[in-house]
């Protein structure tokens, strides 16, 4: 029986363990934190859970357009919506813990052992986990990643914080300044400022997220704005500093803003020190993340990588994607080479983003010949019947075959509507077959399967 090691608990850690023990391996998981990694426990359960709230909220600040007033407010006024912090994060924290909960009943319904200690490689077939020593014919890390401290801006946990510290707050910040317009920045900033805090989004570049698409990307800070969020474009942030009663924040450029907190969001670093990889002959990158191929091996015969700690894309299902690929390919099955290109992603704000395939920018830079296809979602009936006036279907088709590339849906619940174009990206499926499958009407998903009519016609341009 093959004996299969995995250093860490997360998405890329668990489905490996699953697989494995499917497939009648021997499995032991060493995860120190528990069942689920940071991935369930701090960052992406937790922030997905707070967002949940916060889009609640808005709906409730919005309610009005649609002809919903309140009472119950004192001396006759309309009552306001409260935001009760500690229970929101007491919330969270149980769900977490729940979820973490679920996924060791189900891993240890399938036989895995599961250690709760810190491992490390000794050499490429024998793991330490606290005191014990444990002999494996194949190892898989996937030991994830942390929050990147910016020097000079370093979390106190009080009044500077990282996102795994947002939890333990105790009252909603006054005026929470972001630092950082990536996804997690935009992500928590749209988030507080739903939930009623000032908010100040302090971004090094010319716009918010800016490795994503720049259509998506102009939408949301539309958004934002228009909710009062001060948006701070091509302000780098040089230190962060406590004050008295609050933070300063000081750019490059000299300037200053002032909140009550600060959240950092500058990037994550690979948990691969100190674990014995590079003495065991795991090579690593110049930024400490571990090297992979397709099929998750790295440098050291049998051992594998899945997850954060790879670099490869930053997502859980990714990081689960990677784990049963190593496991499949350890193991002697047949398996398919890991394709970023069909990888679906979203940013889970108000309205959120999702893309799957090519992106716009490689179409705009030669690199793919591609015809496009923007539709607004305000011209969407159902969209028009909820008041949603944020947001389109983007969708890229080559332009003689018609086979989907990929595109953009930026809507809320986005992440639910691009599992459509998923599909057709990793079936190869042409326009014509998406414009000739039914959607309800009406619905959001009637854009997609019209977007897919609009470039069944011979005037379909890049750029529309």
């Amino acid at each position: 029986m093959t004996r299969i090691v995995i250093i860490g608990g997360g998405p890329g850690g668990y489905e490996a363990a699953l697989v494995a023990a499917q497939l009648g391996a021997q499995v032991t998981m060493v995860e120190q934190d528990g069942p689920g990694g940071a991935c369930v426990l701090t960052d992406c359960v937790p922030s997905k859970t707070l967002i949940a709230t916060s889009v609640r909220k808005q709906a409730l600040l919005d309610a009005p357009s649609l002809g919903i007033g309140f009472s119950g407010g004192l001396d006759g006024d309309v009552g306001v919506a409260s935001v009760d912090l500690p229970l929101v994060n007491k919330r969270v924290k149980e769900l977490a813990q729940a979820q973490s909960a679920d996924i060791e009943t189900r891993v240890a319904a399938e036989g895995v052992e599961i250690i709760k200690a810190r491992g490390r490689l000794v050499d490429p077939q024998l793991v330490k986990a606290g005191d014990r020593a444990i002999k494996a014919d194949v190892v898989i890390v996937a030991t994830g990643a942390t929050p990147r401290i910016l020097p000079g801006a370093e979390p106190d946990g009080e009044r500077v914080l990282t996102w795994r510290q947002l939890y333990d707050l105790d009252a909603l910040p006054e005026h929470l300044i972001v630092v950082g317009s990536g996804v997690t920045g935009a992500e928590f900033a749209g988030a507080y400022r739903s939930l009623g805090a000032e908010v100040t989004l302090v971004s090094s570049r010319d716009r918010m997220m800016p490795n994503e698409d720049a259509d998506g990307a102009e939408v949301l800070e539309e958004v934002y704005r228009r909710r009062g969020m001060n948006v701070m474009g091509r302000s780098r942030a040089a230190s962060v500093k406590r004050t008295a009663d609050g933070v300063v924040v000081t750019l490059e450029d000299g300037r200053t803003a002032e909140g009550s907190h600060a959240l950092m969001t500058v990037g994550m670093v690979p948990n691969t020190g100190g674990i014995g990889l590079e003495e065991a002959g795991v090579q690593l990158d110049r930024n400490g993340f571990i090297k992979v191929d397709k099929v998750s091996r790295t440098s050291a015969p049998g051992v594998y990588a899945a997850g954060d700690c790879t670099g490869v894309l930053m997502l859980a299902s990714v990081a689960a994607m990677q784990g049963r690929i190593g496991v499949w390919h350890a193991l002697g099955e047949a398996v398919q080479p890991l394709r970023l290109a069909t990888v679906a992603s979203n940013i889970f704000t108000d309205p959120e983003i999702a893309a799957v395939g090519v992106a716009q920018r490689s179409i705009e830079a030669g690199e793919i010949e591609a015809n496009v296809v923007k539709l607004p979602l305000a011209t969407n009936a159902r969209a028009k019947m909820q008041g949603f006036n944020d947001g389109f279907v983007k969708l890229f088709c080559r332009p003689h075959t018609g086979i989907v590339l990929g595109g953009v849906v930026v809507a809320p619940r986005a992440s639910e509507l691009i599992l459509a174009l998923s599909v057709a990206v990793q079936q190869r499926l042409t326009v014509d077959q998406l414009a000739h499958t039914f959607a309800v009407y009406p619905s959001l998903s009637g854009s997609i399967t019209e977007a897919a009519r609009r470039l069944m016609q011979p005037e379909a341009q890049i750029g529309i």
